[in-house]
């Protein structure tokens, strides 16, 4: 090989040592910090709105039952569009939530509304248009008649009755706490200077904000949006009706309801105010699923597993 080939390989070759070497120590072009989780669209402070429990010296009690579909009435009108349009949940495990392996919304609340369907048109399938709402819409939709009902854990209060009607309640609940199982957190008395999470427009955001261990209410659109908070440990606690809560803790085994229930929540349909008619024929569809078979045999299949047994308030009526 010629000698100016021979330096020539040795150059190409020292040039592709060098290539292989180390780069030097790369500059950081934008040096992070602690970098906080994303949070859920709509997270507030202790916004009480339409949910307060404050003003409940008021006569919650409902319309007596009349279950006949006159002509030209409310039920009649539905019945001629031929769909019972129904403001759900579809995120609340065990009352209202959207089955990813189905695609069926199921639950306690579900099974109300379906019936109500049946009531109407002798059978529920083909006749339920569902509207997944937030809770802070239920009054919303009610008041702008974009359904025709909310049936979505809806606690019957006093504030709410002036902008809305309900049927007699069809279940109770009561406040709870739900917390990491090794928090150390035992109930309301512990929440003092922490994050506790709750839904806007809710009763139970109302009770955190007035607690006297004087909690950090944290408000947020979905009740799933709490679990989210505490499972990224952006929230201490959640706080809401004990049956929310074993919903979320079936969910995720690292959480437990803490304490005794310290409210009592009654849960109706919500209706649009002034459609007295409606509210009657609701109130007759609860009698039969109350006084029958229907609420013991939802309830035991949705419910019984996670807080044992139990039976359908007891109700009267104006």
């Amino acid at each position: 090989m010629a000698r100016g080939k021979v330096a020539a390989l040795v150059a190409a070759v020292a040039l592709l040592a060098a290539g292989c070497g180390s780069a030097g120590t790369p500059a950081d072009p934008a040096p992070v910090g602690d970098v906080q989780a994303p949070l859920p669209a709509g997270v507030g402070g202790g916004d009480t709105g339409s949910g307060s429990g404050a003003d409940n010296n008021c006569d919650t009690r409902s319309l007596s039952p009349n279950g006949s579909i006159p002509s030209g009435s409310t039920m009649d009108k539905i019945r001629d569009r031929g769909r019972l349009i129904a403001g759900v949940d579809q995120t609340n495990f065990l009352f209202g939530f959207l089955n990813p392996s189905s695609g069926n919304l199921e639950g306690f609340d579900i099974e109300i509304v379906k019936q109500i369907a049946a009531s109407i048109f002798g059978r529920w399938e083909g006749h339920i248009q569902w509207v997944a709402i937030p809770s802070s819409a239920r009054e919303d939709v009610l008041k702008d008649h974009q359904v025709d009902i909310v049936v979505r854990t809806y606690s019957i209060t006093c504030t709410r009755m002036k902008d809305v009607a309900f049927s007699a309640p069809y279940y109770q609940a009561g406040q709870a706490v739900l917390a990491a199982k090794n928090s150390g957190i035992r109930g309301l008395q512990d929440l003092g200077g922490k994050r506790v999470c709750a839904a806007k427009n809710s009763t139970s955001l109302s009770t955190i904000s007035t607690a006297p261990s004087r909690p950090v209410p944290v408000s947020v659109n979905n009740w799933s949006d709490c679990l989210v908070l505490i499972q990224q440990g952006q929230v201490d606690a959640i706080s809401t009706d004990d049956v929310i809560l074993a919903g979320m803790a079936r969910q995720d085994p690292n959480l437990e309801v803490v304490g005794e229930p310290f409210t009592r929540e009654f849960y109706g349909v919500g209706i649009p105010l002034g459609q007295d008619d409606m509210v009657r024929f609701v109130n007759a569809v609860l009698e039969n699923v109350r006084n029958g078979s229907a609420w013991q045999n939802t309830y035991k299949y949705w419910i019984e597993p996670a807080l044992g047994p139990g039976s359908p308030p007891s109700v009267s009526y104006r």
